[in-house]
Parts: structure tokens; sequence; C-alpha cells
């Protein structure tokens, strides 16, 4: 699939990326997690699961988010709707800080921000027929009932590619890509303004990936949604989203525009090092072969100063001493490390 097919006609897929005052803006958010064991098991200690981690989104913009397995990737959309209550930080959803709200406040706001998860087969309460999956936020949020209500969930699984004639059958007797297709008509029954998309398409065929690709895309267009969109597979991150996020260990090391950081704009060692890692269908397009040593720090004791740093092959002094801060370095391109920000 190209990229000019997965996102549209030209770079903006038809329609303005980001107004003045994005929609959504993520302040210093921290997820810590304590944990106990080891051998001092009544020391409590902390995995930082989420630290420090600062973003914006523009309206009618996608966000990709990648990294390895365990960098805090879903954590960071899941304390951004508030599904894990965050340690500290400010989420702001056109200007509102999501975490200073509680009861009938925080209700009203959940209705403009909703989720896709990763398996849609845990998705489903299997004794939910589909008419009563997604009916019930609308049973919850709205006042719709009867026969309104049955054509508001008809009209969105429509919308979704799912004829309306299956409301009365259950999760089980659903493909894998059909039932990702009804989560998605799920979320968007309140006409949400900003969708979490938690990896939805890891867990689908190749074949039916590019579908879903293909219908979320087609839905921003026509509904003006804005995504966050967390992935670990980086040519669906290439073909939906408008700029990319690279987490490492709990906070963002690089920020770019797609276009700049896929065109060899990369800055930061390790996004170069999971760039170069990604396959290539092209055999006559070679990349320099990057071979990282060790693995992953322990979240719950990293090493001093930048995380990255006893992995990185250019490691300084500097690099053990303190964490570097994701600094522009022109253009929006943000990147957190001591070798570029002198």
């Amino acid at each position: 699939m190209s990229a000019t097919a997965a996102r549209g006609a030209g770079p903006d897929r038809g329609m303005p990326l980001a107004t003045a005052a994005p929609l959504l803006e993520v302040k210093e958010l921290s997820v810590h997690f304590a944990i106990r064991g080891g051998l001092a098991p009544w020391r409590r200690r902390y995995v930082r699961a989420v630290d420090g981690v600062d973003l914006t989104i523009g309206r009618r913009e996608t966000l990709g988010v990648v990294g390895e397995s365990g960098c805090g990737k879903t954590t960071l959309g899941r304390a951004i709707l508030r599904l894990i209550e965050p340690t500290g930080g400010q989420v702001l959803l056109e200007g509102q800080d999501i975490l200073r709200l509680s009861g009938s406040e925080l209700r009203a706001m959940r209705r403009h921000m909703q989720i896709v998860f990763q398996n849609p087969y845990s998705s489903f309460d299997p004794r939910f027929t589909v008419l009563n999956a997604v009916a019930e936020p609308l049973r919850t949020h709205t006042r719709l009932r009867g026969e309104a209500l049955r054509e508001r969930v008809v009209a969105v699984l429509e919308q979704c590619g799912m004829p309306g004639d299956m409301l009365y059958r259950y999760p089980h007797e659903f493909s894998g890509g059909q039932l990702q297709r009804i989560a998605i008509a799920r979320a968007l029954a309140l006409n949400p303004k900003l969708l979490v998309l938690d990896e939805p398409t890891s867990a689908l065929d190749v074949s039916v990936q590019a579908q879903i690709i293909n219908l979320l895309l087609r839905l921003q267009r026509e509904l003006e949604l804005t995504y966050l969109f967390i992935s670990h597979d980086l040519s669906v991150v290439q073909h939906t989203s408008d700029r990319i996020a690279v987490m490492y260990l709990g906070k963002i090391v690089e920020l770019s525009e797609t276009a700049a950081l896929f065109s060899g704009g990369a800055r930061h060692p390790y996004t170069r090092a999971l760039l170069a890692s990604a396959p290539m269908l092209d055999p006559e397009l070679r990349r320099e072969r990057i071979v990282l040593q060790g693995g992953v720090p322990d979240p719950a004791n990293p090493p001093p100063g930048c995380a990255f740093h006893p992995r990185c092959p250019g490691a300084e002094e500097a690099c053990a001493q303190a964490a570097p801060a994701l600094i522009d370095i022109g253009g929006g391109h943000l990147v957190a490390c001591h070798r570029i920000g002198g």
C-alpha cells in the first residue's frame, strides 16, 4: 500500500491539519507504578512508565507514537483519557485540564474522547449483542432510546462498512476485522473529537490491516477527527500520521513531521536504529545496519542521565550525567540528545 493510496491525495489528505489552538496539549505527564519485591521487599520502588511527556495534537491531525514494547506508548494513551490515573502533569482538551475534572464534569468530557483497543476479541462483552455494545455509550451519554437509538446504531455501523442487519448477533460470530469495524463504530457513536487508536491493526491479517487503515483515514476526512495513533509498526504510522513521536523508556526522544523522519531526517540515535530495523520491500534500497548493544534498561531502575546512553554508539560523558531536554532544532523538529543540543 503506497503512502498516497493510504493517506489520500496530497500531504494534508484534502483538509487543513492544525489550527492556531491545538485540540490536545499534554504537559509533563507522568505515570509511575509502585512495585514491591527484590532484596528489600519493604522498600517501595516505582516504574516510570511515562516520565514527563510533552506533546500537542492539532485539530484534524494524526500524531503517531512509536517505540519498542514496554516504552510506555499504551500507558500514555490511556493516561490521556484517564483510563489510568496519571501521577502528575496536565492534559488539556480544548484548554480544559481533564485531570482536574471529576464527577459530572469528567463524565461530560468523556464523550469527546474515545479509544479503539488493540485486540477486538477482548474489547466486547460476549453477552452483549452488537446493538447493545454500540448503543451502550449512547445510553450513557444521551437521551436516545427506542427506535431513535437503533437508527443511530445502524447509521454508525454502516458508516464503518458493517451492514445494519447484524444487530442481534454476538461478538463470537464475527471475524477480527469485522469486530474492529464494530469497535470503531462504537467509538464514533458519540461524535468524539479525539480518538486514541491503540495498535488498532496489529492483531489483524495484513490484508485486513489495509482495509482498517483506509477506513480510519476516510472517517477522519469525513468527520474531521483527531487521532493519537499508537503503533510499533513503522510502515503503518508512516502512512497514517502527520507527525511522529518516538518514545524510549517513558520519554519522547524525538518528534518530527513524518516525511522528514522517513526521508533521512531522523537525528536521535535511537530513532535511526528503529528506522534501520524496519524491513524494506524493495531489495534495491539499503539502509545502514545499526546494531544496539544490550537491552532496554529496567524502568524501575533507569540509568542516570540519558536513559539511552548505555546502548548509544555515540555516547559521551555528559550523557551519563544529566538527562537531555527535548529541544526544537528547527521547523518543529524536537530531539532530546546532548550531542545535538550542544
